[in-house]
Formats: structure tokens, sequence, C-alpha cells
């Protein structure tokens, strides 16, 4: 004869001591389904065993997110803008996210929008990247970015972060960071810098030892001031990009580590360029201007933004008005040392109208002094100096007279029209002098009124009275004025 199973060993336990060991209250209510409650009917042995096992089985089943709450995922989905077909796309791509609470996920959507992605750019995100609402590496970024940088990275920054770099990459971001900062790029200044580099060359896929590496070696040229004033720099491979363009500047210059420093502080954006963009521009010099190779640096030095220059369009028709105006590679050299923004300005827009000028008032074209005059007036706007000729037309002058001026002393073109007409005044009205004095010393007009000009007429008035030379007043140097000062002042005591 078959008898029934033995029950279990708990469950004699609970025959004996039912009130000690009964089922615990939440396990008895979790069954759905009612028939499976215990019938009194039953025989006490089968009519227990069943349901107890069920509980067991319902308590340990770890079951998708989606089977507690029906159509969670597609509301969660429709609020951030995903349609049904979008959401059942995403899901087939990343599973995973059917095994996540909806708390969990809504709060990983509070954090995103907590740094500034909402609406169609989450929205966008989220359909490519699906792994932003369940990777681990994600909410301990989002909580540096907000709190230790105020939230203040650029959203649009973040959603290409999170497109193109696995999250696993992420860990570390913090560090680097903060080595940039223990490095000496000024806390204010560190939120500029993410802003304006690829997130994921520059710091996420880049080795801690890499960006280590990287801070050592700029630091012998301008350190982390290139890269707050250049943040690319930090995008930049160090042995096929960085290391090589420098390493060309410093050859070029003989050498000079600091010279080399001095270029990259005054155009950080030179390291963008080419070892071979930069070697054609050389080789253009040497052959098209006959410069030598530290000619060229100092151009460089004074000029940096030459490499950006266009050899065709700029560099060229500009070397060849200067070959045309008589001058040779040595002249060539003085002229671009002492007006090297001849070379970035535009033609049409600057270059001609000032050209026209200087004919206008008399100077022959394709000369030596009319190559000089053009280069005194790269510093100034076609406008300023169209202000400076009528002043001094209205003053009585003539244009020969302006061309006399100007040959004696090049800047004059360049000055600020207002501060001419000041000491003009100060010449005609307060030191009785005519006005035809300028035509013998035009450079009159290129002192400072009161600290030079105010103050050494109204000392030497209390020594030797009216009459003294403006010349000799303004053009010797400071120390030997005093010295004079005091000498005279001995001598008439």
């Amino acid at each position: 004869m078959l008898r029934s199973p033995r029950p279990p060993a708990f469950f004699l336990h609970s025959q004996r001591s039912p009130s000690s060991a009964s089922l615990p209250r939440s396990a008895t209510f979790s069954s759905p389904k009612s028939s499976l409650l215990l019938d009194s009917s039953q025989p006490s042995g089968i009519g227990l065993r069943a349901p107890s096992l069920h509980v067991q089985c319902r308590r340990v089943i770890s079951s998708p997110n989606v089977e507690f709450e029906p159509g969670a995922l597609d509301v969660l989905f429709q609020e951030l803008g995903l349609n049904k077909r979008e959401t059942e796309s995403l899901l087939t791509r990343d599973p995973d996210l059917r095994l996540k609470s909806i708390g969990s996920l809504r709060a990983r959507v509070a954090s995103l929008k907590s740094v500034g992605l909402s609406g169609l750019e989450l929205c966008h995100l989220v359909a490519k990247c699906p792994s932003v609402l369940a990777a681990g590496e994600i909410d301990p970024f989002i909580l540096f970015v907000r709190d230790q940088l105020d939230g203040k990275v650029d959203p649009m920054q973040l959603k290409r972060l999170f497109m193109s770099t696995e999250p696993q990459f992420l860990a570390g971001f913090e560090e680097k960071v903060n080595l940039l900062t223990d490095s000496g790029i000024p806390r204010e200044k560190i939120v500029h810098v993410l802003n304006n580099v690829n997130l994921t060359k520059a710091l996420s896929l880049k080795p801690f030892e890499e960006i280590e590496r990287l801070l050592n070696f700029l630091s012998r040229y301008g350190g982390v001031e290139l890269i707050v004033r250049h943040p690319p720099i930090l995008n930049f491979d160090m042995d096929t990009q960085l290391i090589p363009r420098v390493e060309f500047l410093l050859e070029l210059s003989g050498g000079d580590e600091d010279a080399t420093g001095a270029v990259l502080r005054k155009l950080p954006t030179f390291l963008k360029y080419r070892v071979e963009h930069l070697e054609n521009h050389v080789e253009f010099l040497r052959s098209f201007a006959g410069l030598d190779d530290q000619e060229i640096f100092r151009i460089i030095l004074v000029f940096p933004n030459i490499v950006s220059a266009s050899r065709e369009r700029k560099l060229r028709p500009r070397i060849s008005f200067l070959k045309e105006c008589g001058l040779n590679s040595n002249e060539i050299f003085k002229f671009l040392t002492k007006a090297p923004l001849f070379l970035g300005l535009s033609f049409e827009g600057n270059i001609a109208y000032k050209l026209g000028f200087l004919v206008k008032i008399g100077y022959k074209y394709r000369t030596k002094e009319f190559a000089v005059a053009i280069g005194a007036v790269t510093r100034t706007s076609c406008e300023n100096m169209q202000k400076v000729i009528e002043l001094f037309l209205s003053y009585g002058f003539s244009c020969e007279d302006v061309l006399l001026m100007s040959k004696k002393h090049p800047q004059i073109l360049q000055y600020n029209p207002d501060s001419l007409a000041e000491k003009v005044e100060y010449l005609v009205g307060e030191m009785g002098r005519d006005l035809d004095e300028l035509l013998d010393f035009p450079a009159f007009l290129g002192y400072k009124l009161d600290s030079r000009i105010k103050h050494r007429y109204e000392v030497k008035k209390k020594i030797i009275g009216e009459g003294m030379s403006i010349n000799k007043l303004l053009s010797v140097s400071s120390v030997r004025f005093a010295k004079k000062k005091v000498e005279k002042l001995v001598h008439k005591a």
C-alpha cells in the first residue's frame, strides 16, 4: 500500500508547535491564487504542503520589473519622448533595462536632468545610448559634475561624452580633473577647459599617466597656461602630435627653450598646426623671401600668426609688393619684424585703402619710402588714418606738409587724432609756438602731453624762460634732463 510522502521536518515541527513556527504573515498573503489557501476539508499533510512550496518559490525568483509594474517602462519612455516602437527597439538592444526598478530608472533620469540634459537632447541620448540609464559608473560621474563642478559643464559636452564613451571609461574622470587643478589650472577655469576639449580624447580614454606626462612636458614651455588659453592641447597625442610640433619650433629657434616658450605663450594655437604645414611655411620664407632660419624664427617670435596666413593668398603677394618697392632680403626681414601685421591684414578691407591715402598725400608707389609708410600705418585703422590727415589739413597744413612730416616721423599717421589736437593746442596756446615747428620736429606729437611735454616745459620755463628748442626739450633722456636741471639750478644760485 502506498503511503503519503512524509511532510518536511519544519512542517512536522509546526504541527507540534503551531504558535511558534507558523508561516510569516507576509508569506501567507503573497500567494495570488485563492485555491491554494488552506482548505479544512483536505488531509492536513497535503493541504499545507502545496502552498508552502509555492510561497518559497515566490520569495526567491527574480522576475523582470515589468511583471510587477505592467507598462511602467512604456510610461517612463513615453515621458522621455520615445514612442512604442522606439521603446521596443531600445529594450531589445539593452534587455537589462527590464531588470531595473522603475524607481532607479526615474532616479537616473532625474540625475541626468540635474546636469542640464533634458527634453529632446535627453530623449536622443537615451535612444542612442540606453546604457546611460543602467550603467553604475554614471551616478558617480554625475555627482562629481553636479557637486564639484557646480553643474556648469556644457550639457552638449556631456551628451557627446556619453554617446562616444563606454561607461567603464568614466571611472577615474574625477581623478584626472583633479590632476589638472593640482597642476595649476585654477578651479574657476577648469570648467572652461572641460567645455572646450573632446572629453573622450582628452580625459576618458587618456590614461592618468599620459595626462601627467603631457603636463610635465608643457611645463618647460608655458605649462598649464597654454592649456587654459587653448584647451584642445589636451586632445593631442603626445608622440605623434604635441612633441613633434614643439620640437620643430625648438629646432628652428636654435634650441632656445625660453624663446620657444615665448612663441607658444603668445599663440598657444600654434600647436594645432601639423609639422608638414609649418615646414611648408618655413620653406616658402626661405626660398621666396630669402630669409634664413634665425630670421624666420624672429619673425615668428614677434608674429606667430604668420603660420595661419595663406602662403598664396597673403604671404606671396605681400612679399612681392616689398620686393617691388626695392627691399632686399635683409630689408624685408627688418620690415616684417617692425610691421608684422602687414602679413595678416586684409588687402581689400584694409591695406588697399591705406595705400590710396598714402598716394593722395604724395607718396610715390613702389618706393622704399612708400613701403616704410605702409609699415607704419599697419597698426591703425583706415578711419583713424583719415581723421589724422583731415586734422592736419584743418590746421592749414598741405598734403605736401603731411607727406614731409610722415617721412620724418612715419608713426605720425597712426596717432589718436584727439590726442594730436590737444598737443597742437598746447604747442600754440600755452607754449606760444608756431605750427611750422612741427614741420621740423613732428616727433613732438609722439610724446605724452602731461608727463613729458608739460612737465619739461614748466621746469625749463622757470630756469631759462621762453625760446627753448622743443627738439632739445623733449628728445634728451630723462636722466640727462634731470642732470641738466640740477646744473642750471646750481649755476643760477
